[in-house]
């Protein structure tokens, strides 16, 4: 690997504050062509109202879900939803941190555009810009009532003006499912006559202060239980008894939040709200192990995503477009009829392909990662086709830093205790220190495990992905494009 030139972190800092104000940021956001143009509304049946109820998981996993391959794990309510409804299986968000990703689901731009750089809450204090217009706030403005229940970790306040906020010491640090349904019924039969949109935002599975949050019952909610030896444990971790001890109990709490899916969706049928309302479930990022959360790598962004509309006369669908959660802002936007902000979206709607297998023109997703806690600091941006996998690493002479949750996991410690060289079946080393440049051909490589931007068989295929990449940047007005200053005159 190339030796790289060392740039301190307080000349960096000072050529982000250039680079904001050399780009503009600040004053607002100039209007330029989206990157991707709007899609036209399915008209599908009629429908009184439009609601939107989308549901947030916290750190669950593609394959922790039995709609999406793992017979192991009990998801009854989530595998009937897409029964019902629309299982895309290439969604990506475009970063594997909670606020961070969160940002980008609210507003359509990525979240090194709209200022959410990292997390929110406490010392990190991230926030988005004061000019950003989110999905709240626009449906708001549109006639409809908003409403949160459980977790958001996105800032400033001002920017999410719901009309009704569920209050945090009903929710159990937001895992008591069963009240955030009742609280959701309530919602629902108190806003009959009005459109609304719901926010659900459920802790698990994500780990507890120790756990994840497995030592206690729950009211209204049956404990389903694992034991560490019918987990699966997937490539990118040891088979350790440490590691499928937390692979159990995260199965545990993905089962408890699918349980409250089942009661709020059971709600909204009471009041009879489910023939009008779009139903939206994601997860924020991978599973919270390492070489998942915080991570672009697929076990990192590549997610569940179920979508159920009244327009589709039918369910059990399969989608395989290539997806990014920038398009679920625009989604709703054009469900909801609501005018779009003045400024264009880094996403767009897909609306229009929800009845469709593998419709055109939806073969690649754009991913940019710069922060996950504030000590948590690794920009990356690349892009994920068919095929490739392209991720332009700014800091590579940076060790990649853990989360402080995956750090104190008996996973990680384990890892660090015996000396591990490998892990699952990557390197250790190669988790922690990666080169500039990382291309992976897919077709041959879905694990990404070999980096082949070395290779000159690919030398077309990386000057391909690193020019999108630039592009990418340059049309989001990316404040670490400055770093180009310093490679031009260093």
């Amino acid at each position: 690997m190339r030796t790289e030139k060392r740039i301190s972190r307080r000349r960096f800092f000072e050529g982000c504050l250039a680079g904001a104000a050399a780009l503009g940021f600040g004053g607002g956001f100039e209007t330029k062509a989206p990157l991707v143009c709007a899609g036209k509304v399915d008209k599908g049946k009629a429908s009184r109202q439009r609601n939107v109820l989308l549901l947030i998981a916290d750190d669950q996993g593609l394959d922790e879900c039995g709609c999406y391959g793992n017979p192991k794990i009990k998801t009854p309510n989530l595998d009937e939803l897409a029964a019902g409804g629309v299982r895309f299986t290439n969604a990506f968000a475009t970063c594997a941190s909670c606020s961070a990703s969160r940002s980008v689901i609210l507003t359509g731009l990525f979240n090194h555009t709209n200022g959410q750089y990292g997390h929110e809450h406490a010392y990190h204090h991230f926030q988005m810009f004061d000019w950003v217009r989110t999905v709240p706030a626009l449906l708001k403005a549109n006639g409809y009532v908003t409403g949160a229940i459980g977790k958001l970790h996105v800032g400033p306040p001002e920017s999410f003006p719901f009309d009704f906020v569920a209050p945090a010491r009903e929710l159990w640090g937001n895992r008591n499912v069963s009240r955030m349904a009742e609280l959701g019924g309530e919602f629902f039969t108190q806003n009959r006559d009005k459109p609304f949109f719901l926010l659900v935002g459920y802790s698990d599975p994500h780990r507890a202060a120790k756990g994840f949050a497995n030592d206690r019952d729950y009211p209204g909610i049956k404990r389903m239980t694992y034991s560490p030896e019918e987990v699966t444990v997937p490539y990118f971790l040891p088979d350790c008894p440490e590691v499928r001890g937390e692979l159990a109990e995260q199965y545990q709490a993905v089962s408890r939040m699918d349980q409250g899916i089942g009661l709020v969706v059971e709600e909204m049928k009471k009041a009879g709200r489910c023939d009008e309302t779009l139903i939206i479930f994601i997860s924020d990022n991978g599973i919270p192990f390492p070489g998942a959360k915080t991570t672009l790598y697929d076990p990192g962004v590549h997610l569940p995503m179920i979508v159920k509309s009244p327009t589709l006369s039918g369910g059990g669908l399969v989608n395989e477009a290539m997806v990014s959660y920038a398009d679920i802002a625009p989604t709703i936007l054009e469900w909801t009829q609501t005018p779009l902000p003045d400024y264009a979206l880094h996403g767009r709607s897909f609306l229009d392909i929800l009845g469709e297998k593998n419709p055109e023109d939806r073969d690649k997703v754009f991913l940019s990662h710069t922060y996950h806690e504030i000590t948590m600091y690794y920009p990356t941006r690349g892009i994920r086709t068919r095929q490739f996998k392209y991720l332009n690493n700014l800091f590579p002479e940076l060790e990649f830093p853990p989360a402080s949750d995956l750090y104190a996991s008996a996973s990680w410690q384990a890892i660090l205790r015996r000396k591990d060289g490998i892990m699952g079946m990557r390197s250790v080393k190669a988790y922690l220190h990666r080169d500039r440049e990382e291309l992976y051909d897919l077709a041959k490589d879905p694990n990404e495990l070999k980096n082949v931007s070395g290779d000159a068989s690919y030398a077309a295929a990386l000057d391909g992905m690193r020019r999108e990449v630039m592009s990418f940047r340059r049309r989001t007005k990316d404040p670490w494009l400055i770093l180009l200053n310093y490679e031009a005159h260093g």
